[in-house]
């Protein structure tokens, strides 16, 4: 029997969709699409009117963003937002949360997703698709564009986690240590490495709370991490450094530097706690065939939750850049 559209925790215009995806050792699996759909009389006369989004959050999130999703009808585009697998919406009693072996096992999600959108089969739309994604959404929207290149008409990068925090090199060094400990056992536990300070951050902008937000789907600390999971992470790390082509446009949103999260400090509420910004630049470097690196001053880690300011500066760049660049080389391929 079809799943069909019902009504999401963040309230109208949102509708969302349980995508099942079979089953594995910790039972049935499933993803959730949520979307928010603009006037189609309004959207025909804006810039975006033939474009859907497909957004995909970061580690330990789930879809919670409604100005997102509202920037983005603003421009005529449809909105869709994926809590992947055993995260968020999706999350299911006896899961452990976020965790696969592979980040290739997202394809699933994806395709599932595309499928609900109207765009597999021989109806498909022929809407242009940009894909969106955060921090760890990032990365894994990252490689599968470079897996189905030409399939997206632009790749929109928010903070992803394209290298680890210790650098290039120290991912090469611990690499092997954690294959070996992910080989016989996968589910061990990591020491605590989230101390809940940009949990703290987000809610001194004002970005938390919010109507809608789920703290047990967002736990101020971050779920916990395991061997199997961090190589599958590492191994995307090392994807990405050899390069990637998702044969489109890109554009990469980061703050303009980083803070240590050793100890609270101010600067936390200015800055990306999460990632070595630097590091994800040089990484983002490796995206072809164009990629352009937005640097944001005063943005935290997910630049759309930043103070106003920087904020509105994201939302500026990423208004530009799609509606002058990546639509306009979109519209020069057909």
């Amino acid at each position: 029997m079809a799943q069909e559209w019902g009504p999401d925790i963040l309230g109208r215009p949102f509708a969302r969709l349980t995508l099942p995806l079979g089953e594995d050792s910790e039972g049935p699996v499933v993803a959730t699409l949520v979307r928010s759909i603009p006037n189609p009389l309004v959207s025909i006369v804006r810039p975006l009117h033939e474009v859907d989004v497909l957004y995909v959050h970061g580690w330990s999130d789930y879809f919670f963003q409604t100005r997102l999703a509202r920037f983005w009808n603003a421009l005529g585009a449809r909105f869709y937002a994926l809590d992947l697998r055993k995260y968020g919406r999706s999350l299911r009693d006896g899961q452990t949360p976020g965790y696969v072996a592979s980040l290739d096992e997202y394809d699933a999600d994806i395709a599932a997703a595309l499928a609900a959108m109207g765009r597999v089969g021989p109806a498909a739309s022929r809407r242009r698709l940009v894909l969106m994604g955060h921090s760890t959404g990032g990365l894994v929207l990252t490689l599968w564009a470079g897996r189905h290149p030409g399939v997206a008409a632009a790749l929109v990068l928010n903070s992803p986690w394209l290298e680890l925090q210790l650098g290039a090199i120290g991912r090469q060094a611990i690499a092997p240590l954690v294959d070996m400990r992910a080989r016989f056992q996968p589910l061990g536990g990591h020491p605590v490495v989230d101390f809940g300070f940009y949990t703290r951050a987000q809610t001194e902008v004002g970005a938390l709370p919010v109507p809608g937000y789920r703290a047990d789907w967002r736990p101020e600390r971050g779920f916990g991490t395991h061997p199997g999971w961090l190589a599958a992470v590492l191994d995307g790390h090392r994807r990405v450094a050899a390069g990637v082509d998702p044969a489109c446009p890109s554009l990469v949103l980061l703050s303009a530097r980083s803070t240590a999260p050793l100890a609270w400090n101010e600067t936390m509420t200015s800055s990306d706690s999460v990632l070595v910004v630097d590091d994800i630049a040089r990484a983002a470097a490796r995206i072809l065939p164009l990629v352009t690196i937005a640097r944001i001053d005063g943005a935290i880690h997910d630049v759309f939750l930043s103070r106003a300011p920087a904020r509105d500066e994201a939302f500026a760049v990423l208004r530009r850049w799609m509606t002058r660049s990546a639509v306009s080389r979109a519209k020069m391929r057909r």
